[in-house]
């Protein structure tokens, strides 16, 4: 009898096309390759997934202090602008990336954070400390993301986004309904508390300038967005995480091995939301109005083209498009009027080359710009390593 033929080794080209072919399918796993400590890879960052994560939040934050000292009024308005939608993004991506839901409602989860900082804010009186505000508002936004995904738990795919699409579209009209109470389509005025006196030492003792309220309000969205991404970044690598991703991946293989689907899925709407409403709540501070028109469809679709942009899955990926939703906007807008385009053309220019950039972004890097990095590493990656096991099978042959 003849021995049955060993299958001949993979060459590196080889197992390169198998990756690029599975780009389209990993699209969210991509930015959940594994770092460079759970790979044996050169680091210089603790192995401990927390303590990690801590060098990277006080890195962060050296960063945000540095960004904010050296930008213009103008450009810290902006940023505190990108907090918010990363924020946001960066719930969002979870429920997407890491879970598979896609939701179309989360702007009306933005509005419900940002009514509630807007009432505790207009009090008679002293309001309570600005912690304990974004507090209730994150608490009210998951109680109202827990009731949107137990009604949705079972709903996959495009009925969960029609789901999500009809609560984006109807809570933000409760604003008309409670005129008296939510202020109908004029809104809410916000009224931003001041500097504390330890904010104001600190930005003296680090810049010598005094602190004004448009950096003060960008200074408390980067707080807020250092600890969104801190927590989320270690809930995704938890045992929660990697259970959101076999249910994604796998429901079949999860639910035999025990998973409950539904409140899984329920779990990662509610941390979600629970995002959503503290984004709402740095939203209505910055913009200093909370108005049904700041929370129509448009949000929550921006939310989700920044995303599917950046990477889904990718905290990274949500920073990164929550950035260009931003900024991309009046650097077309000014490079439209330095063509000679009026203000209208140029305006209207502005949505149209983010479209083009979605559509580039999603023929040549369908992973988003994270994933699709981190999928040509990988790549590379597996490309050295056939290399290295090919080179002594060729040096046997040859002797």
């Amino acid at each position: 009898m003849s021995e049955p033929q060993s299958p001949a080794p993979r060459t590196g080209t080889q197992l390169t096309e198998e990756v690029v072919e599975e780009a389209p399918f990993t699209a969210t796993a991509a930015a959940n390759a594994p770092s460079a400590q759970a790979t044996g890879g050169r680091t210089f960052l603790p192995r401990s997934t927390l303590l990690r994560h801590l060098v990277i939040l006080v890195l962060g934050a050296v960063a945000a202090v540095i960004l904010l000292e050296i930008t213009d009024p103008f450009t810290n308005s902006q940023l505190a602008s990108v907090t918010y939608y990363a924020i946001a993004a960066g719930g969002l991506t979870v429920l997407t990336g890491m879970n598979g839901q896609i939701s179309l409602g989360h702007g009306a989860l933005m509005a419900v954070g940002a009514y509630t900082t807007a009432l505790f804010l207009g009090v008679d009186g002293e309001p309570l400390p600005l912690p304990v505000i974004f507090l209730v508002a994150v608490l009210i936004a998951t109680v109202v993301g827990a009731l949107v995904g137990v009604a949705a738990a079972r709903l996959h795919g495009p009925y969960l986004a029609g789901a999500t699409l009809a609560l984006a579209v109807g809570l933000p009209g409760l604003a008309l309904y409670f005129r008296d109470t939510l202020g109908g389509e004029q809104g809410l005025r916000v009224r931003a508390p001041q500097p504390p006196d330890w904010f104001r030492n600190f930005l003296s003792w680090v810049s010598g300038n005094a602190p004004s309220s448009t950096k003060w309000l960008a200074y408390v969205g980067a707080i807020c967005l250092l600890i969104t991404f801190f927590l989320l970044a270690n809930l995704v690598r938890s045992r929660i995480g990697r259970t959101w991703r076999a249910v994604r991946d796998q429901e079949v293989a999860a639910e035999l091995a025990g998973i409950n689907l539904g409140l899984w899925r329920v779990l990662a709407f509610t941390v979600s939301a629970a995002a959503a409403g503290l984004a709402g709540a740095v939203l209505a501070l910055v913009v200093r109005l909370a108005a049904p028109s700041g929370f129509t469809l448009v949000l929550s679709l921006s939310l989700l083209t920044a995303i599917v942009i950046g990477g889904l899955g990718s905290l990274l990926g949500a920073l990164l498009g929550s950035a260009l939703l931003v900024f991309l906007p009046p650097y077309v807008t000014n490079l439209g009027g330095g063509l000679g385009l009026d203000q209208t053309e140029s305006a209207q220019l502005a949505p149209f080359v983010y479209g083009v950039v979605l559509i580039i972004a999603m023929i040549f890097a369908p992973a988003g710009f994270v994933g699709s990095i981190r999928l040509r590493w990988m790549s590379a990656r597996a490309t050295r390593g056939a290399s290295g096991r090919g080179a002594p099978a060729r040096d046997e042959t040859r002797a």
